[in-house]
């Protein structure tokens, strides 16, 4: 019945030129596409399809049978034929049908689809998709943008596996999505490397803002909060292929070692509204200490990395996003703005960092952090962490730096715990310069006085917690 009723409508509008087509066979052919899928004449469907005579009222109508055809591909088992019928239909139409018609049919029903269906959608139609913008040419650069925006945006409410099982599992199947999301860009990054090799025409330059975009989101989530450490047992591990796929985007349109040192790209959009600025800064922020962590714990991309940079400016870079990571509470997050921290200060030799540093902002807020992170985080091994990480830091100051560190932290900890190890750091200073014949005047004469001001000084002055302080 649906068949003839499909039949009847083909014959009617054969005969038709393409712009006598009315509203109402738009709508009769829908219904009739339709009811032909959900009453199980998939093949009958793709013979109309593919029967020459009938190409332009499919290239006109058959973005609308996008809808239920997905609805029916999720509806039939994997081996059944009717599944593989509704998926040779979907191919044709990315084939046949107005471009313009098909993106907009495509993108509407990734943007309706949500919950557990999200990423099986986006992999069903991202094929289709790619197929439909190769084919777009004027605003090509923008739709790419749409659909990847779209695509990320419906993908960063799922949660991200983290532990071994969890990825295994991929229980929504993120981990597969993303690296599927990755393999759609590919002819655009190609296009964008072909045309750099040429010149830098504004049309290209577009396609790279857009794949650039992309990356930042990507690297915001899911990698900021992926764990992203080798497991056994996992040959490849999804997230970390997904890394790599990134940065060599990011290496591939040659934005790689700009954003690696460049904290302020001067590319951002320029916001009416200051929220909308705020929320910028803040994804920029994320994304760019997401990158570092990449590169400098994990070694993504080293090999591309120039290697004339000293331990003391490369730390220097990285205190912006470590202090981005350790202001985070989550433990993803945290464990990667502690891992990064530590892999600049273990490049580094004892005693050489420069007390000058400690002028800079990040230099002193961080440490700062280090010890919220100390006395606040419930997470043991990060508390336990974060304490060697803070002697790993004392560690690299010259002596008049651990000197302006030592005031610093004794000024703002407000911890008696704290305050105790920084007077034992006092302590063992004190004796290395009356031990060393070496001429140490931070720590001897009326500078170490000044210090023991600050030292033995009670708190709360005679309602002090003795017990407390009894490190001063």
């Amino acid at each position: 019945m649906a068949v003839d009723e499909l039949q009847a409508i083909i014959q009617r509008c054969q005969i038709l030129e393409e712009a006598d087509f009315k509203g109402e066979d738009f709508s009769l052919f829908q219904v009739a596409g339709q009811k032909c899928l959900e009453d199980g004449y998939a093949a009958q469907l793709l013979e109309v399809i593919q029967n020459e005579k009938n190409k332009v009222i499919i290239k006109n109508m058959g973005w609308n049978l996008i809808s239920p055809l997905v609805r029916c591909i999720f509806m039939y088992k994997q081996e059944d034929d009717k599944r593989e019928h509704c998926l040779k239909i979907l191919d044709q139409l990315a084939q046949l049908c107005n471009p313009k018609e098909l993106f907009l049919g495509l993108l509407e029903q990734i943007e309706q689809t949500s919950g557990e269906q999200v990423c099986q959608t986006v992999m069903l139609l991202l094929q289709p998709l790619q197929t439909v913008l190769l084919k777009l040419q004027n605003k090509k650069a923008y739709s790419l943008g749409l659909s990847l925006a779209m695509i990320m945006n419906q993908l960063t409410p799922l949660p991200v596996p983290y532990t071994k099982q969890q990825i295994q599992e991929d229980k929504l199947g993120l981990c597969q999505c993303c690296n599927a999301v990755v393999d759609f860009t590919k002819p655009f990054v190609n296009e964008v490397i072909k045309n750099m090799e040429k010149s830098s025409e504004y049309n290209d330059m577009e396609l790279k803002e857009e794949l650039l975009k992309f990356c930042m989101k990507s690297l915001k989530y899911p990698l900021l909060t992926a764990q992203l450490e080798q497991f056994e047992g996992i040959e490849e591990h999804p997230f970390r292929h997904f890394a790599t796929e990134i940065i060599g985007i990011l290496w591939d349109i040659r934005e790689l070692i700009p954003l690696v040192f460049l904290h302020h790209k001067g590319k951002s959009p320029h916001w009416e509204n200051q929220e909308f600025a705020d929320i910028e800064r803040k994804n920029s922020a994320d994304s760019l200490a997401c990158l570092s962590y990449l590169m400098f714990v994990q070694h993504f991309g080293i090999d591309c990395f120039p290697m004339v940079f000293s331990p003391s400016y490369l730390l220097q870079c990285n205190m912006t996003h470590i202090e981005v990571l350790l202001k985070r509470t989550e433990e993803s997050m945290l464990s990667k703005g502690l891992d990064l921290f530590e892999s600049c200060l273990l490049r580094m030799e004892d005693n050489s960092l420069l007390h000058q540093y400690l002028e800079l902002r990040d230099f002193i807020n961080v440490p700062q952090d280090l010890v919220k992170v100390m006395t606040l985080c419930p997470i043991e091994h990060l508390r336990k962490k974060s304490l060697n990480i803070l002697q790993l830091f004392i560690d690299k100051f010259d002596t008049e730096g651990k000197y302006t560190l030592f005031r610093c932290l004794l000024k703002t900890s407000n911890h008696a715990g704290v305050e105790g190890y920084i007077i034992k750091n006092i302590k063992d200073q004190i004796h290395l310069s009356l031990t060393r014949a070496s001429d140490n005047i931070w720590f001897t004469g009326h500078h170490l006085i000044s210090l023991l001001d600050l030292v033995l000084l009670l708190p709360e002055g005679a309602e002090t917690d003795l017990l407390q302080n009894s490190d001063r």
